[in-house]
This record gives structure tokens, C-alpha cells and sequence, in this order.
């Protein structure tokens, strides 16, 4: 039996109790190890990301595509459309081809999704860039996969993009426009940047959108009808905890599927407004909330340049979004709000939240207090283009929380021991993945993209993790956050998990740090909820006769922040550094 992806949620909604069973059949395998595989009957895109765009504007026209509040810009389809196109034609009357990299250095605006669309129509490669970046990690970028081109804001946050470039690239103080000659950055060629007022050597982003002429239409249309959805079109640097980033390579088909296929399990349509606070260079924010909205005809809105709490509650009121995505700090954000109850949210009823594990009171909050009752966990990576698992609206609380549901269609996922051999169901081991949404590779580094995908072409994504007997997947840990403490390997985000149930505990992270005795100790970084007290000997007291001895952590530090990547998520081997040296702690 084949159970369609659509038919899958209609199941589980309408087959009563039987409904697990019926899909069994479809998704689970019948000898019980741990490989599972998601359904096949429906057919995959094989079309791309430019061709995907021309049909959401022939369909859906006039209907709103993208709202950026702080731009106070509003696009409908149709009109999105067109500023790519103008806007790839520029790129092409420049003289870039198919093929070439594209950087974008840049926070979030409508011209990150311009950019986006217009790269995609050209066939040039687009290199997400994180904003975060700072001199030597813009250099190693832009060299590592060669950009010829890029595209810049002025500035954000405490970062002059400028400035920065200047530094880099001297000569573009004196070279024309479009025409850069760089010693440091010798492949880079154009440098285009965002807003009205122009600077030496740089070309503003409506100048090029303006270069365009009839012939360069043409000539557009038919390099646009010659690409195929199997030609890599994105690179997304992985922020990796050692080692210099790697620029995980994905095609068309990959990330269109995939976002296609989350739209789906999360329940997204063309009534849809979904408000999206993630940054764009993000795989999360770029497809699964870009290229989601579009295939599915929905509202995207951008609350601000970067995350703000009060910026996003603001657009949820004022744009009346339906759904809500983000990772799980970012919500814990919006919740602890001083002045969230004072804003409507009423509007809101789907969602995602992935990037990390979800404490269970924390989807509670989501759910009652965010009117969120649809809300879905999603658990995947870069180099999978975003979801492998997810959880669905039909799912309890409990399942929500404890797992990240079943294997998105077209995808199978295996556990595997340190043998590489497939375990039973409920046995821990490496998550492993392989299908269509696997990126093509690391760009030019072999050697590296043999390290994760062997053989038989399984992606080996350094979680740990467990199916179930009902296909539902477990995240317990990941092979490089595992503390082995005197031979005990203890996985942290079960200990978190724990620590989140005390009333008093906003957040708690779990690392390790060196110890003479043991190798290794458990040292807990925990944040507490605004107006309350708790000690170390509280915490201590908490654990006591509830978890195992040894997963009650030595050191208990308080922190009213974490050291955190761009896209929210938590730098663990940050967080253990600076508590080893906090703590007076050598290797």
C-alpha cells in the first residue's frame, strides 16, 4: 500500500483509531529496524526555481507575495516577478553566465528575495553569506567558492559592510563600477549595493535592475527554459564547531521539494500570512519560508532587519499572520515579552519550530498563549535543504515534543551503530538520510563531502537519535555534544530537558567541561525566568533522587545570555569554552 503525503494528514484526521495502522502499511518497515522511508506516490518537482516563480505569478497574480515592515514595501506576485526578471537582467547585460557565484551579504530586506528569485532565473549560483561575518570569514567566502559578484548592505547592527569591503578591496575606491581588480579577493568582480546612494566602485542595486535591455529579455528567457531543477543553485556555509565552514552545495529540485512537501505537513495555503524573523542566509528562513510561501501561494511578511521580539508581535498584529516560524529561543523571546499580552495575536494558528529541541512547557506557552494550536516541530540541516522529520497538527502535545515526527516524502532515514550497521527500532544511534533533498556535496572539497555521504549515497548527520515502533523519530543527542564522564556518555539535551521542567528555568544548556578526575564534568548554564531567585543549591536540590548521580551537573552557572549564531541557534563549544575558563578549567 502507498499512502500520498496529503492522504497521510487526511488519515490521520479522519481514520479514527485505525488510522496508524492503515498507514503502517505505507511507511514503517514490516521487519522493524529502524530504516524508514517516506511515501513515494507523489510525483517530485522537476522544474526550477525560476520557472517555479513564473508559475506562482501566473497564478496568483495580484495576491500579496511579500510585506517588509520596516521597508514599508509591499509586493503582489506579479510584481515580484518582475523586479527579478529586471533585476536578472541587469546581472546578465553585466556579463555574468550560468554558473557563477552570486554572494549576498546582506540582513533581511525585499531585495534579499529579489536577489533570490533573479539569481535563480539566470542560473547563477547564490552564496548565502551570514551577516554576522567580520573580515577574515567575508574573505575566506567569497574565495572559497569564487564569487564574481556581490551583493551588499550598507550596514547592520555594529557592522559597516562598506567599510569592511573598502578594507578588503582598496582598489575599489578608484576602479569604475562593476569593474573591480582586487589581490585579496581576485575572482570578485562586481559589487552591488543596497540602497540609493551610490559609493566608488559600487553599483546600486536599482542601477542594475535598470541595465536590461530587449535583447538581454530574450536572452534571459531562453538560458532561464535551458536550466535543468538538478543544477546547484545555492551555497550555504555550515557554521561547523572546528575547522574553517564548508559551503554546502543544493540544487533546485532539492530545496524546491523540500519546501514544498513542509508547506504540506505544515499546512500551509494560499489564505496563509506567515511572518518570518529568521535571517535569510539561513536554510530555514530562504526555503522554508521563501520558496514554502511561493509554491504554496501564501503571504510572507518580514517583521525587521533582524530579530526583535516587539518588532515581530508588532507585524503579527498589524498583517494578521496565521503562522509563525522559528527556532526555539526566538520564541521563548516573543513569550517573555514585557508587553506581549497587549498585542493581538489571535490571528495565529500554525507554525514551525525548529533549529533545536523543543521543551515541552515551552509548546505549551506557544499553543495557549500564541493560539498556536497547529503548530509543527521540524528536525533537519544545510546539507538536507532544511526538513528531513516533522511532526503534524494531529500530533499530541507529547509526541510534539518528545519527537520530530515521521520522514518527509521521497526521504529515508536509517539509524545506524558505530559499525554502520542498522539497528533495531527504540536502539540509539547515527541518523542517517538519503533521497532527493541531500545536498550535492561540499563545493570543491571531495575529501570532506566523502566524510558525510558514503558509499550508498546516506548522508551522515552526526545526531543521534532513535525511530520508534510508529516511524516517529528521536532526537537524544549529537555524536560532538556527547560528555563521556568517567566512561558514562551522557547525552546534554536530556539533562535539558529535565532542567526546563522547573518552574523557575527560562532556558538551560548543558556542556562540558574539563575535569582530571573524570575526563569530562557536566557544567548546566541556565537562565532564569525575569522576577525570580534560584541558587546553585537549588538546582542541585532539583536533580537529587530524580535524574542519575551522574547526570547531575557539577557546575551550575547563571547566564542572562548565550553566545548565539545569527539564526538564533545556541554555540554550545562557545558556551563550554567560556565556562571552562569562568570556572578556572584546564584540558
Amino acid at each position: 500500500m502507498s499512502v500520498s503525503f496529503r492522504n497521510y494528514l487526511f488519515l490521520r484526521k479522519a481514520g479514527g483509531k485505525s488510522w496508524r495502522k492503515k498507514l503502517s502499511q505505507g511507511l514503517t518497515d514490516p521487519h522493524k529496524s529502524s530504516r524508514v522511508s517516506g511515501e513515494r506516490a507523489s510525483s517530485l518537482i522537476d522544474y526550477t526555481i525560476g520557472m517555479a516563480l513564473d508559475r506562482a505569478a501566473e497564478k496568483y497574480g495580484s495576491r500579496a507575495a511579500l510585506t517588509v515592515c520596516h521597508q514599508q514595501i509591499s509586493l503582489s506576485y506579479r510584481q515580484l516577478k518582475s523586479q527579478a526578471d529586471a533585476f536578472a537582467n541587469g546581472l546578465l547585460a553585466l556579463g555574468l553566465v550560468p554558473g557563477d557565484r552570486i554572494g549576498i551579504w546582506a540582513p533581511t530586506r525585499a531585495e534579499w528575495m529579489v536577489t533570490q528569485y533573479a539569481a535563480a532565473k539566470l542560473g547563477l549560483i547564490l552564496v548565502n553569506l551570514n551577516p554576522a561575518y567580520r573580515l577574515a570569514e567575508i574573505e575566506y567566502a567569497l574565495n572559497s567558492v569564487e564569487c564574481r559578484a556581490l551583493v551588499v548592505s550598507d550596514r547592520f547592527k555594529t557592522s559597516d559592510y562598506i567599510e569592511m569591503m573598502y578594507a578588503l578591496a582598496p582598489e575599489l575606491a578608484s576602479c569604475a563600477a562593476g569593474d573591480l581588480r582586487s589581490h585579496r579577493l581576485p575572482k570578485l568582480e562586481i559589487v552591488i549595493k543596497l540602497g540609493k546612494v551610490g559609493r566608488s566602485g559600487f553599483l546600486t542595486f536599482a542601477e542594475v535592475a535598470s541595465r536590461g535591455a530587449p535583447g538581454d529579455v530574450r536572452r534571459l528567457n531562453e538560458i532561464s527554459s535551458s536550466l535543468r531543477a538538478s543544477d546547484p543553485i545555492n551555497i550555504q556555509f555550515t557554521s561547523g564547531t572546528t575547522g574553517a565552514p564548508k559551503g554546502a552545495t543544493l540544487n533546485h529540485k532539492g530545496l524546491l521539494n523540500n519546501a514544498y512537501f513542509t508547506g504540506v505537513a505544515s499546512l500551509i495555503g494560499p489564505s496563509d500570512v506567515i511572518c518570518v524573523p529568521l535571517p535569510l542566509y539561513h536554510v530555514f528562513g530562504m526555503a522554508s519560508g521563501n520558496l514554502l510561501a511561493m509554491l504554496h501561494g501564501a503571504k510572507i511578511v518580514y517583521p525587521s532587519e533582524g530579530f526583535e521580539p516587539a518588532a515581530v508581535l508588532t507585524a503579527i498584529e498589524a498583517q494578521k499572520c496565521t503562522s509563525l516560524y522559528g527556532v526555539p529561543t526566538m520564541f521563548v523571546g516573543f513569550l517573555a515579552h514585557a508587553e506581549a499580552q497587549n498585542y493581538d495575536l489571535s490571528s495565529l494558528r500554525k507554525g514551525i519550530i525548529a533549529g533545536a529541541s523543543v521543551p515541552a512547557e515551552l509548546m505549551r506557552r506557544v499553543i495557549s498563549e500564541l493560539h498556536m494550536d497547529q503548530v509543527v516541530i521540524g528536525y533537519g540541516m544545510t546539507e538536507t535543504s532544511a526538513a528531513i522529520m516533522m511532526t503534524s497538527s494531529e500530533d499530541s502535545i507529547e509526541r510534539r515534543v518528545s519527537t520530530v515526527g515521521r520522514v518527509l516524502p521521497h526521504t529515508e532515514v536509517q539509524i545506524v551503530d558505530r559499525q554502520a550497521n542498522v539497528v533495531p527500532r527504540g536502539e540509539i544511534g547515527e541518523i542517517c538520510v538519503r533521497g532527493y533533498s541531500v545536498m550535492m556535496g561540499y563545493w570543491n572539497a571531495r575529501e570532506k563531502t566523502a566524510e558525510v555521504i558514503d558509499g550508498d549515497e546516506w548522508l551522515h548527520t552526526g545526531d543521534l537519535g532513535t525511530i520508534d515502533e510508529d516511524g516517529y523519530g528521536k532526537i537524544v543527542g549529537r555524536l560532538k555534544e556527547l560528555v563521556i564522564r568517567g566512561g558514562e556518555n551522557i547525552s546534554p539535551s536530556e539533562i535539558e530537558a529535565f532542567l526546563h521542567t522547573h518552574e523557575k528555568i527560562e532556558l538551560a544548556q548543558v556542556v562540558g567541561v574539563p575535569d582530571n578526575k573524570y575526563g569530562e564534568e557536566l557544567c548546566a548554564c541556565i537562565k532564569i525566568k525575569a522576577g525570580q531567585q534560584l541558587s546553585t543549591g537549588d538546582v542541585r536540590a532539583f536533580c537529587n533522587g530524580r535524574i542519575a548521580h551522574y547526570k547531575i551537573p557539577r557546575y551550575v552557572v547563571f547566564v542572562d545570555q548565550f553566545p548565539m549564531t545569527s539564526s538564533g541557534k545556541i554555540q554550545k563549544f562557545i558556551l563550554a569554552q567560556d565556562m571552562a575558563r569562568q570556572l578556572s578549567l584546564q584540558n
